[in-house]
């Protein structure tokens, strides 16, 4: 009887297990069922989005594929295919603003480098763009997509092995490029703390995790994990960064691991040729008139490919096909585009107007007219500046310090050489020197041209406007190196001008076709050069002593 009750208990409770097992089956198998039709009602959605396509935007069109396709770049393409196109490639910064085609340059140059044998890009070599403005990192090491991370097992997405107690490693963008380019634009944006992570990278050419939860001597890790942790993932690649910040605001430390590059802003014949090949690519015809009324407005080759999408779209809804200017004005109005500042070389000479050279922003030059007047009032003269600001504040990494404005400074060291070179007293003129208010004058490098200005205002010396002028001047008239003098002399061609005048150290490097670059060493000897020049005649009336500097 007792036997037969535990057959009997055996029985009931196999069959209990045995439904268990049943319905838990039926349940993973219900389950199964569900996951597999969101599965494929999301597969579904996902092909219906995939199908909707809107039309190329004209700046996919544009883009260029090629160094051939790129306007305006020649010295900077130059100087990125030496840096990466060779047998031992290199870093590489490239400097330059908005719009210009650095990252199309960058793009070019890996497909060139891998056509060359002797390059130890392959054919595969990856190329992989990153924008270090949006690049997020957690403290905690979690998320890192530039360097990559490990997922230990306590975190959300820990992986297949997190239930194990497994640590996983998550390669970043620095291992993905292993063998190719990794692209950063707007490098000067990276965090310092990825910053001094990427240049860690940059030495080792590997990148190594640590975890709490890693031990050699767990035999569940597998060995492709152990290969991580113990040798780290490859990370040989070669770092191309572009920025639009001037070099001094980016770490020396990232400087002097990379070739620096730079990209010129775009001159006006350049930005009309975009612009032409823009409304030829969107399949519209443009007046020449509506061209150049795109170059009136376009600081770069982005701006004039969106205006002439804009305009040709406006067009295109009046059932036009062809651009006109009036389309163009349209949409420089309503983009509240501002018009591009030109300054234009006249042949008539002037009094006290002379043509001096600035770097607009970083990257552009520009030509500016800085104006003097000078009145003789005995005993009761003076020095006035406007245009300028009164001080000025640099920084020095984490220091920042507050000085006099150096365009000031410029002004009272003319005028103090001029004193002393042509034995005449500050206080016995009432002299007004003004720089134009939309030109940022930063920089002492305006002291020739303000010293020309003065002695043109103080002795009415005419001064061509075909005639320019860079360069610092000490009080004793030493002309003294400036920088972004290829800019300059770039934009004063553009305005006309025929002849620059400027520092002996900086014009023994300048070679450009259509201008001719004077080099002087001191403000005496620049100012007998114009005379021999014919530039102008120096009066006879004046007790100048320029006798003796060259």
């Amino acid at each position: 009887m007792l036997a037969n009750i535990l057959m009997f208990s055996q029985l009931c409770f196999s069959a209990v297990i045995a439904v268990y097992f049943l319905l838990q089956l039926r349940g993973q198998k219900s389950g199964q069922n569900a996951m597999a039709k969101e599965s494929r009602r999301e597969l579904e959605k996902l092909h219906a989005l995939r199908r909707i396509q809107l039309t190329e935007p004209l700046s996919e069109k544009t883009r260029p594929s090629s160094f051939a396709e790129i306007r305006g770049q020649a010295d900077g393409i130059r100087a990125l295919r030496a840096a990466l196109c060779g047998e031992n490639p290199q870093h590489v910064i490239i400097y330059g603003p908005p719009g210009v085609g650095k990252t199309a340059a960058a793009r070019a140059a890996l497909r060139e480098a891998a056509k060359n044998p002797l390059s130890p890009f392959g054919e595969s070599a990856r190329f992989v763009e990153m924008d270090a403005a949006t690049l997020r990192y957690d403290e905690r090491g979690i998320a890192d997509p530039l360097i990559g991370s490990v997922h230990d097992p306590i975190y959300q997405g820990a992986g297949a092995y997190g239930p194990s107690g497994i640590p996983q490693p998550k390669p970043g963008a620095v291992t993905k490029a292993h063998g190719g380019i990794l692209f950063l634009d707007e490098i000067g944006e990276l965090p310092p703390i990825q910053l001094n992570k990427l240049l860690k990278v940059l030495e080792d050419r590997r990148v190594f995790f640590e975890s709490a939860y890693y031990s050699r001597d767990n035999k569940e890790i597998p060995k492709h994990i152990h290969d991580v942790f113990q040798n780290g993932l490859p990370a040989d690649f070669r770092l191309v960064g572009a920025t639009t910040r001037s070099p001094e605001t980016l770490p020396p430390a990232l400087r002097s691991r990379c070739a620096e590059v730079y990209f010129d802003a775009l001159s006006e014949p350049e930005i009309l040729s975009i612009a032409g090949n823009a409304a030829q690519k969107s399949g519209f015809t443009a007046e020449t008139e509506a061209v150049a009324a795109v170059a009136d407005y376009a600081q770069n080759g982005r701006d004039a490919v969106n205006i002439i999408q804009t305009a040709g779209s406006f067009a295109r809804c009046e059932g036009r096909q062809s651009i006109t200017r009036a389309d163009i004005l349209w949409v420089a109005e309503a983009g509240r585009y501002m018009p591009r500042m030109r300054v234009f070389a006249r042949e008539e000479a002037r009094v006290g107007t002379v043509r001096g050279l600035a770097v607009a922003g970083v990257h552009g030059g520009v030509v500016m007219d800085i104006e003097a007047t000078a009145s003789f009032q005995k005993g009761r003269g003076g020095l006035t500046v406007t245009g300028a600001a009164e001080s000025e504040t640099v920084s020095f990494g984490a220091r920042r310090l507050s000085r006099r404005s150096t365009a000031l400074s410029a002004v009272e060291n003319a005028l103090r050489y001029l004193e002393t070179a042509c034995k005449f007293s500050g206080e016995d003129y009432r002299i007004h020197v003004s720089f134009p208010a939309a030109v940022m004058a930063d920089g002492p490098s305006a002291g020739l041209a303000v010293c020309m200005a003065i002695y043109s205002a103080v002795f009415t010396v005419p001064i061509p406007d075909t005639v320019a002028f860079t360069g610092e001047v000490s009080p004793k008239g030493t002309v003294l190196p400036v920088g972004g003098v290829m800019q300059k002399v770039a934009a004063a061609r553009e305005a006309g001008v025929r002849r620059v005048y400027m520092p002996m150290e900086n014009a023994v490097s300048i070679e450009m076709e259509g201008i001719e670059v004077i080099g002087v060493s001191h403000a005496g000897g620049m100012i007998s050069r114009l005379s021999e020049n014919a530039d102008f005649t120096v009066p006879a009336q004046t007790a100048c002593n320029f006798s003796g500097l060259s």
